[in-house]
């Protein structure tokens, strides 16, 4: 087993969002920012950005590699951007105190309108049936119940807190 391999995921992490240099089995030799490294294989992710916003993976097996050696720190601004690839379009990432605004907003709306809300952890809680995650949009009502779910829904799509 390679010294690779023997790694710990906490040391593997040392090396996420940084640019390495990865020599892997017949002296292959691959270059890339590390987007993460697998904890079960220990194969690892990299990404080349290219200039029109696309970017290049590779996926260097674990088993295959030999040594890796750290070129350049990325940073913040790194990670900000290896994410941004692998994000879907139109996502947008929101603050805590975002999420606790338009949870308080959305709470008060709810209640409002007379309907029993309670917090559980993150989520909000609608009379015991119907849970409603972060961000706080229609899509993200959970309940078996389909009535329920849908005025819920429905409210939410209507919170002139949301609006604008």
């Amino acid at each position: 087993m390679n010294s690779w391999r023997k790694k710990t995921p906490l040391e593997w992490q040392r090396y996420v969002n940084n640019e390495v240099k990865v020599v892997a089995d017949e002296k292959r030799l691959y270059r890339g920012w590390v987007y993460t490294v697998d904890p079960v294989s220990a194969s690892i992710v990299l990404v080349n950005p290219q200039e029109d916003g696309r970017a290049h993976v590779t996926v260097v097996m674990g088993h295959a590699v030999d040594e890796v050696e750290l070129l350049q720190e990325g940073g913040e601004e790194m990670a900000q951007r290896l994410s941004s690839l692998f994000s879907p379009d139109g996502v947008q990432t929101v603050s805590t105190e975002e999420l606790q605004s338009k949870k308080g907003c959305l709470r008060a709306w709810l209640e409002k309108n007379r309907i029993p809300v309670s917090e559980e952890g993150e989520a909000l809680c609608v009379a015991g049936v119907l849970r409603i995650n972060p961000p706080y949009g229609s899509a993200d009502c959970i309940s078996s119940n389909e009535i329920i779910l849908s005025r819920v829904q429905s409210l939410v799509e209507s919170n002139p807190g949301t609006q604008g």
